[in-house]
């Protein structure tokens, strides 16, 4: 299968001073302190603080993250309808507003669970906005031939995220507490991610496709809906999210229980994120290069032997392995997503695309994290659940081989203004 995007690229993105990198640089820099960072790839670390603190069971506790993620699932379709209509700065800024005086917030939790949960449900009603999806539409429109490559550049900063703020998370608990956590959380999202997207964050505008119409700028979503590459892409990430959510939020509780210290297994989690990092490089310079499809295959594999050994470890070897293969996972589907949907639908109706597939995904990932901590309520272990998800994962996988090879987007002249 052959991709060739060159005929649609502009030559000014091989520039360092193109201005579609600034955007890009700003949307990395946002995307670290968003929810997909800051909320996900922390909360397994302060589950035990917050059982401890109120008493409350790992289960209840998860159930707030499911609340998190299928407000997400609800909200997503219309924020991406609203960031097509609306452009991603008037959507975005709000978002990071709200996320970041909710964060602030848990800090102030009191020993009610409705508290914890109003907070949560408030998080994910916004959460997208923060996340990779407010970003993306913005960075796609810049971008055709390097799309990959931008894409995962920005998704690196949920990488990145990944690998510190578990870290900074561990050692604010155990230094000054978790509500001290919390409270830096919130006004490191204000002060970040706020001023650059509030300067650097504009899309570009393009004039219509030479002797075309509008739509040819992009297929309307309700035809997205009806084709069949849309629901291989959705059917993938929800098994994936499904598995690699719950694992995630369950890490370091897991590991603590086969016997790791606090910092041992938050090592591990910071060490998923590093893999989640290098994996997004990696996939976007992949896409760019390779049929999309198999890369989606390999890399939709990969974490499937990592929920294979996070079943069964009992080393911090192997527990270190088992947390980068799952990261790389993790990094990978954040890639391939909006890479396919722009590939087969264009930006006509982009975000709302994205939007409908995080409707599933975060369903899935609300779903992951529930199971878990109930297999572990009921049974007192993760392992037999873990090796069946990934043999869920592995079986999903093989369904990116069955996408069609897509039609490369009409070429679009630029204008020089931007939103």
């Amino acid at each position: 299968m052959t991709e060739n995007h060159g005929k649609f690229s502009s030559p000014e993105e091989w520039e360092s001073s193109y201005y579609g990198w600034r955007v890009v640089l700003a949307s990395s820099l946002g995307a670290i302190v968003g929810f997909g960072s800051l909320f996900v790839y922390t909360f397994s670390v302060f589950v035990k603080p917050l059982a401890t603190e109120f008493g409350w069971s790992r289960e209840a506790i998860s159930r707030g993250f499911a609340i998190a993620a299928l407000t997400v699932a609800v909200s997503s379709p219309a924020l991406g309808r609203w960031l097509d209509r609306y452009g991603p700065r008037r959507v975005v800024l709000p978002c990071i507003a709200i996320f970041g005086l909710a964060v602030a917030s848990l800090g102030t939790l009191r020993p009610h669970l409705w508290h914890f949960y109003a907070v949560c449900l408030l998080l994910g009603m916004v959460g997208n906005g923060t996340a990779q999806m407010g970003y993306a539409r913005a960075v796609s429109s810049w971008f055709a031939k390097r799309l990959g490559l931008a894409l995962a550049l920005v998704m690196a900063g949920t990488g990145l995220g990944a690998i510190v703020l578990p870290l900074l998370a561990q050692s604010l608990i155990s230094g000054p507490g978790w509500r001290i956590a919390y409270l830096a959380f919130g006004l490191l999202v204000l002060l970040q991610a706020l001023p650059l997207t509030w300067t650097y964050l504009r899309e570009r505008k393009r004039s219509e496709p030479r002797g075309n119409s509008r739509a040819s700028s992009g297929a309307t979503w309700q035809k997205g809906l009806r084709s069949l590459p849309f629901w291989i892409i959705v059917a993938v990430l929800f098994v994936g999210s499904v598995s690699l959510n719950g694992a995630v939020t369950q890490l370091v509780a897991l590991l603590t229980d086969r016997g790791l210290s606090g910092r041992a297994a938050a090592l591990c989690a910071s060490l998923l994120g590093a893999s989640s990092l290098g994996s997004r490089l990696l996939v976007g310079w992949s896409l760019d290069h390779f049929a999309s499809p198999r890369v989606a295959f390999v890399v939709t594999l990969v974490p499937a032997a990592g929920l294979l050994l996070l079943a069964r470890l009992t080393t911090f070897p192997v527990a270190c392995l088992s947390a980068a293969l799952i990261g790389f996972g993790l990094g990978a589907e954040a890639d391939i997503t909006p890479y396919l949907l722009t590939r087969y639908y264009g930006l006509h109706s982009f975000s709302t695309l994205y939007g409908f597939t995080w409707t599933f995904y975060a369903v899935a990932g609300a779903t992951g994290p529930v199971i878990l901590g109930r297999a572990y309520d009921v049974t007192g272990s993760y392992s037999s659940l873990l090796a069946i998800l990934a043999c869920a994962t592995a079986m999903a996988a093989s369904l990116m081989l069955l996408l069609p090879a897509f039609q490369v987007p009409p070429v679009f002249e630029f204008h020089s203004q931007t939103e």
